[in-house]
């Protein structure tokens, strides 16, 4: 389907981050400032992790831990999965209309305990190293 998966298999998802954010002050702020502390914690690279730009396989996405908000922290479980992730800037849009379900504070919350988690998980993942052995 997408060609930058078939030519590297070690590539595990492409990911957008909002490069020019068209939030509101507050937000930009508060996500410059989860940011920070997801990536200190889980070391995932992700420039932008609440980006809704996601590609990956069934496959993989399939072979991830579940849970309630776990966009967030995609690119940390692909990662811990093996695999790399590809980050590319895309346009950032207004929101046309309705208004977010959630707040600064909901997403705090949420998000904190979602981050010990999964800071958990990626240092309790079983790394196996596979040799042939010739016969």
């Amino acid at each position: 389907m997408f060609k930058i998966f078939e030519n590297n298999p070690q590539i595990g998802m492409v990911m957008g981050y909002r490069k020019i954010r068209q939030d509101n002050l507050i937000k930009r702020i508060s996500s410059k400032l989860a940011n920070f502390i997801r990536a200190e914690l889980l070391r995932d690279s992700a420039p932008d992790s609440g980006c809704g730009l996601k590609v990956l396989s069934r496959e993989i996405f399939l072979s991830l831990p579940y849970f309630d908000h776990m966009h967030r922290y995609m690119p940390a479980l692909v990662q811990r999965q093996g695999y790399e992730v590809i980050f590319t800037p895309i346009d950032h849009r207004s929101r046309l209309g309705g208004k977010s379900n959630y707040g600064f504070w909901d997403r705090l919350f949420v998000g904190m305990f979602d981050l010990l988690g999964v800071w958990w998980l990626t240092k309790r993942a079983a790394r196996t190293e596979i040799k042939e052995i010739g016969v």
